[in-house]
């Protein structure tokens, strides 16, 4: 049987009377487990009515205050779209590099697997991470800032 067992927190979010609970719960399988759980004042489906009244029942009940995330720096990057070699290579000409370039700072680098892990990558790699290893190594041989590669990746994902 469907039943909230216990709550162990709840914290507001973005939007007014919307909460997450830390909770245990027993589902229709019968099984028992920790959840969190989304309650909206609107819902009617599966436990939110028992959850709604459970939070009238406890008023005096903690509520996290809901505080914003901003996103760091890397979590931007990583969350950038993934770019196809075409549009990798075509946003460096545009930004003014050409791919001899590239190929150029990749020979530069010292021997060993590094080296041979980029040359493969270049070559062969289809879609490109604006947080993968060899974007920052082959930025920074052009001379490129980070900030400097972000605005190249995100002008790129529109070729």
């Amino acid at each position: 049987m469907l039943s909230l067992n216990s709550v162990n927190s709840i914290s507001a979010t973005e939007e007014e009377g919307v909460y997450v609970l830390d909770c245990n719960i027993t589902d229709l399988n019968d099984e028992t487990y920790d959840v969190k759980y989304c309650s909206r004042p609107t819902d009617t489906f599966g436990l939110n009515p028992t959850i709604r009244q459970w939070l009238a029942d406890n008023p005096d009940f903690p509520i996290e205050p809901y505080v914003e995330h901003i996103p760091t720096i890397e979590e931007v990057r990583a969350a950038m779209p993934n770019l196809t070699a075409r549009q990798l290579r075509l946003g460096l000409v545009s930004g003014g590099f050409s791919i001899v370039q590239v190929d150029a700072a990749i020979a530069a680098m010292p021997d060993g697997v590094e080296k041979e892990n980029a040359k493969i990558e270049w070559e062969y790699a289809t879609t490109f991470k604006r947080t993968h290893a060899l974007i920052g190594s082959i930025g920074a041989a052009l001379g490129l800032t980070e900030d400097q590669i972000d605005t190249m990746w995100n002008a790129a994902a529109s070729l």
